[in-house]
């Protein structure tokens, strides 16, 4: 009998007074790189994508029923075609395009761990210009353990729960529809931020999971999809996509349900963020008859520079430990879901002190000795990306 375990963050964006509804149409889902990449990069979620067609239904008809149940507080969403809005002065559109499809099979003994994650945008981009102007990053992951090898149609399966939610876990269909519902096309311009690189020191690498190091440049883009949820959740901002590994030239490709292949632009950021994960360590707590616990510790250092003037405004070492009991009678340990949690922590507080001021975690966990300066100084760059 399978064991099942759900990883799930709410995606929750700041309430926003505006005028009137701006009008945006909806190109539904869509799939990040070039075509011939496709299936390649997306297996399952194309399957899926497929056999929803077959069935006589459409993953474009999800998302809106998706919408229809939150609907958009200052966004018109309005169904069409794209082709038709060639011409127009101005034309916004939003879809939900999925970026990264992770589905892997760990062995511990005679214990199989499936895991299925999927990572996407919120994206809206101006059709006239193909340009992107903002994108709120969403996913979902999925662990389920088998006592046997799982089959090719219970993988799908669990693909198709983490698009459609189980139980009262919403998926990313649902997910998407609650940045649409909180979401705002501002009428100037806000400046805009991104994840632009991250580096991972030879020990973080060792303990990732082998779907995280099966391609060049996965495991950064892990992280700074971590860093930029971090971020656009707890701040409440849009943040440029990372493109490492299918953008070439600040290109954005993508290719939309109906099979329209579009290029669009990516702008250039006015605040950088650059991540570097340098360590971990692992240390027991305590030890009971009944089992251990162990403090799993993440180190990083986070760097936030406007590129252009050459002015810092967070520059420090953090810290962060998370405690995982492991019981006595478990044989095999998996370290990794104590890494992540420990690393998404740190982040996640990082994020949250940036946009609450509360300095109680950071205090304690930055090296800066002028951390509350930068954190205030930060939050005010945070407020002019919204």
């Amino acid at each position: 009998m399978a064991g099942v375990l759900f990883f799930a963050q709410a995606f929750l964006l700041p309430n926003t007074v505006q005028a009137q509804e701006t009008k945006v149409t909806l190109a539904g889902l869509a799939f990040s790189g070039d075509e011939t990449s496709l299936n390649q990069r997306f297996p399952y979620s194309r399957e899926y994508e497929r056999r929803l067609t077959q069935s006589g239904d459409r993953a474009y008809a999800r998302i809106q029923a998706s919408i229809a149940a939150m609907p958009p507080r200052n966004l018109q969403i309005a169904p069409g075609m794209l082709e038709e809005l060639k011409g127009r002065d101005q034309a916004i559109v939003t879809s939900l395009v999925v970026n990264a499809e992770t589905v892997s099979i760990e062995r511990f003994g005679r214990f199989r761990k499936l895991f299925v994650l999927i990572r996407a945008q919120a994206l809206f981009f101006d059709f006239k210009s193909m340009t992107v102007l903002r994108s709120y990053p969403v996913s979902f992951a999925y662990v389920d353990v088998f006592e046997r090898e799982p089959t090719s149609e219970e993988i799908q399966s669990r693909v198709q729960a983490v698009y459609e939610g189980v139980g009262t876990k919403p998926g990313i269909f649902a997910r998407y529809a609650n940045v649409l519902a909180g979401a705002t096309i501002p009428a100037q311009a806000p400046r805009l931020l991104k994840v632009t690189s991250v580096v991972l020191d030879a020990s973080v690498m060792e303990s990732l999971p082998a779907y995280l190091k099966s391609a060049p440049g996965m495991a950064e883009t892990w992280a700074a999809d971590m860093v930029s949820e971090a971020i656009s959740t707890r701040a409440g901002v849009p943040l440029i996509p990372f493109t490492q590994g299918y953008a070439v030239g600040n290109v954005f490709p993508m290719r939309v349900s109906d099979g329209d292949v579009y290029s669009l632009k990516l702008p250039e950021p006015d605040y950088a963020i650059s991540v570097d994960l340098t360590g971990i360590k692992k240390v027991r707590f305590g030890s009971v008859a009944a089992g251990e616990s162990f403090v799993y510790g993440t180190y990083a250092t986070v760097r936030i520079e406007q590129p252009l003037m050459g002015t810092s405004y967070l520059g420090t070492a953090l810290k962060n430990g998370e405690t995982k009991v492991v019981p006595a009678t478990q044989t095999y340990v998996d370290d990794f879901p104590a890494y992540y949690d420990s690393w998404n922590g740190l982040f996640t507080r990082l994020a949250t002190a940036v946009a609450t001021k509360e300095m109680s975690w950071v205090k304690a966990a930055a090296a800066a000795p002028d951390i509350e300066a930068q954190i205030l100084k930060t939050n005010i760059l945070i407020s002019q990306c919204k």
